[in-house]
């Protein structure tokens, strides 16, 4: 990989980790009237089932918090990776983002939640999924591709000045 990546990666992912949970407890609070450790411990009970609800067990909310960068921090992984090699992605950068915020919100929905031990989310309503495509979109999508584009386009006018290939 190239030097310099790691750090844009890992400020690139504290940054749509940040802001994801921001709207997520925003949203969850505006809806339902639930708290941030609540949040924080159903994203914990992917992991560790029902114990994570325990009102005693407070470790559980720094265990969500942690799963939750984890999980964040490898989309941002997966995205720097495409990047470069999809070259409309470049071109397209708002239309990269919103596919690639679809494409976190199913993956979450259709493979990471349902192969988890975290609580059933109910009946399915068009409303609620809408709204967790825009919070994805607006927290993941569009800032990745915002900053792979900027990490990438710097890349390569040094690249060009010292005349080597991009990548």
């Amino acid at each position: 990989m190239r030097k310099g990546i790691i750090p844009a990666i890992l400020l690139a992912g504290f940054i749509v980790g940040s802001l994801d949970i921001l709207l997520a407890f925003l949203s969850a609070y505006l809806q339902r009237g639930t708290t941030p450790d609540k949040v924080l411990r159903y994203i914990a009970s992917g992991v560790f089932d029902k114990k994570a609800f325990a009102a005693s067990n407070t470790s559980m909310i720094a265990w969500g918090l942690f799963f939750h960068y984890v999980i964040a921090l490898g989309f941002t992984m997966i995205f720097f990776f495409i990047f470069p090699r999809i070259k409309w992605m470049a071109a397209n950068k708002v239309i990269t983002g919103i596919l690639f915020g679809i494409a976190v919100w199913a993956t979450m929905h259709f493979i990471v939640v349902p192969l988890s031990h975290t609580p059933g989310g109910g009946k399915f309503q068009l409303a609620n999924m809408l709204k967790s495509i825009a919070i994805l979109v607006i927290a993941i999508g569009l800032p990745l591709s915002y900053f792979a584009n900027r990490f990438y386009s710097i890349r390569h006018i040094v690249d060009v000045n010292r005349n080597k290939p991009p990548l």
